[in-house]
């Protein structure tokens, strides 16, 4: 079965430091461009960061250049989100997917900037 969990979420102050996990199973995880989404309540899930498959080319949102670092291993099948420096702007649930017809989603990992 194809499945993605993350893990990885919770409370951070403004300034501190997290990192997301999304662990791939039931599919070739390498053969797969990756993203992260986030989304907060009204609003549509919106496109945080992108990953080529091998991890040689990466994309971001303008709104967190420069603060959240997509990454991933091949070998562990799992993509990761580093957060440095979060603003509370940043709170939302984060979701993996691997695109397809259709795109598949993890259950989503509640993240939280505040003081």
């Amino acid at each position: 079965q194809e499945q993605l969990v993350e893990s990885g979420g919770g409370l951070v102050q403004p300034g501190g430091s997290l990192r997301l996990s999304c662990a791939a199973s039931g599919f070739t995880f390498s053969r797969y461009a990756m993203s992260w989404y986030r989304q907060t309540p009204g609003k549509e899930r919106e496109l945080v960061a992108f990953i080529s498959r091998s991890g040689d080319s990466t994309n971001y949102a303008d709104s967190v250049k420069g603060r959240l670092t997509i990454s991933r291993d091949n070998a562990k099948n799992t993509l990761y989100l580093q957060m440095n420096s979060p603003k509370p702007e940043d709170t939302a649930v984060y979701f993996c997917m691997r695109p397809g017809i259709p795109n598949l989603w993890g259950q989503g990992t509640q993240v939280t900037v505040s003081s």
